[in-house]
């Protein structure tokens, strides 16, 4: 798809009141989405933005108390933490070994998973050097942004 039918189906989404429009041409996909002007956008858990409108606000609340417990539950170490939202991949091909094992020592810098987002693999690396002391996540799970994958101490 060449720039300008992008350049035109930006300007179709400007002169609608539509808040998404996705264009599938073969192969390529396009997907355009704009934010109202004055409205605030607050990011969600997917289970919340699916809940009916009276029942988001219990939900909400009830999130933070959730994630409190869990943060704490983690072994003492560096939490190394998703740098985006995707699905997680512990090796490099479905038959290989995984990268990191609990009780591997790593090196800062070492590849620790994969995170596929958007058709693009992204190595996750360790920032610290250390031992794996907790896995946090199974291959091929969905992953959330900032959402603890390793522990390292």
């Amino acid at each position: 798809m060449d720039l300008r039918k992008i350049k035109k189906l930006i300007d179709l989404l400007e002169e609608s009141n539509l808040a998404e429009l996705e264009i599938k041409e073969g192969e390529e996909v396009v997907r355009l989405s704009r934010v109202p002007k004055g409205t605030v956008t607050v990011a969600q858990p997917m289970a919340v933005q699916a809940a009916p409108v009276a029942a988001a606000p219990v939900a909400a609340a009830a999130a933070p108390a959730e994630a409190a417990p869990a943060e704490s539950a983690l072994p003492p170490g560096h939490v190394v933490k998703a740098p985006m939202v995707g699905t997680f991949y512990a090796s490099a091909s479905p038959g290989a070994a995984a990268f990191v094992k609990v009780g591997q020592q790593v090196k800062a810098g070492e590849t620790l998973g994969i995170i596929e987002a958007m058709k693009m693999f992204n190595q996750i690396e360790a920032d610290v050097a250390g031992t794996v002391k907790a896995i946090l996540l199974e291959n091929g799970q969905p992953v959330e942004f900032d959402q603890p994958m390793f522990v390292i101490g």
